[in-house]
């Protein structure tokens, strides 16, 4: 790899072009999902306890993700029969089938280039996310030990939000849309000069948002200017 691929993707960058090997057959990265958002996964290794229960949660979900035209892809560094294998174990076990393809990274090249394996935890890929927008550009990673499992609402949630930020250029609060004291309304971005400051607050005196002061804006999504 050259001196670009030894660095770890940021937030913000585009998702390195990759061709892999899935079980639904061979895809591009992030070409092949160009127009849809999309969520890469990794997990531990297939016919483990916490990842056969996330999968299960994942797909279903499924019809979730898709309402918010985001499509699932998972990795670990197991081979395609493998995957296969456990694909079928959890039909069988737990009438679930699992329908989105999982990547066979089966020397650790992607996975190591996307920073998914950390040599202080052990060989195996740890439970990384990836959230990738339209055009794209990764806008979200979480990380989580392999002792841990992950939270479908969450994804979702976090999906949800990335999309409304994106369309409405706003920000999101805390545990958005059920924020404690916003509720479903979202932040208006600072204004970033002074001139900036008197429109945001003549803007709150006509009613297009409200402010408890000029750098803490807020407003509801019917109203879509930013103020």
């Amino acid at each position: 790899m050259n001196e670009k691929e030894n660095c770890l993707p940021l937030i913000g960058e585009r998702f390195p072009e990759v061709e892999v090997r899935t079980t639904l057959g061979k895809k591009k990265l992030p070409n092949d999902y160009e127009g849809k958002w999309f969520v890469l996964f990794s997990h531990p290794g297939d016919f483990t306890p916490v990842c056969t229960t996330e999968f299960i949660e994942i797909q279903r979900k499924s019809d979730e993700f898709k309402a918010l035209n985001t499509e699932l892809i998972g990795l670990s560094i197991d081979g395609v029969f493998s995957h296969m294998k456990w694909i079928e174990w959890i039909r069988d076990h737990f009438h679930v089938t699992i329908e989105f393809p999982i990547i066979a990274d089966e020397l650790g090249q992607l996975a190591k280039r996307l920073g998914m394996i950390s040599p202080t935890v052990g060989p195996l890929t740890v439970r990384t996310v990836f959230i990738i927008d339209p055009k794209g550009r990764i806008r979200l990673m979480m990380h989580y030990p392999p002792e841990v499992g992950r939270n479908s609402d969450e994804l979702i949630r976090v999906i949800h939000a990335l999309q409304a930020a994106t369309e409405h250029k706003v920000a999101t609060p805390a545990n958005w849309p059920n924020n404690e004291y916003l509720g479903s309304q979202v932040m208006v971005p600072p204004p970033s000069n002074f001139y900036s400051v008197q429109k945001r607050l003549e803007d709150a005196k006509l009613g297009n948002h409200h402010c408890l002061d000029w750098w803490f804006c807020y407003k509801s999504l019917e109203n879509n200017e930013s103020g």
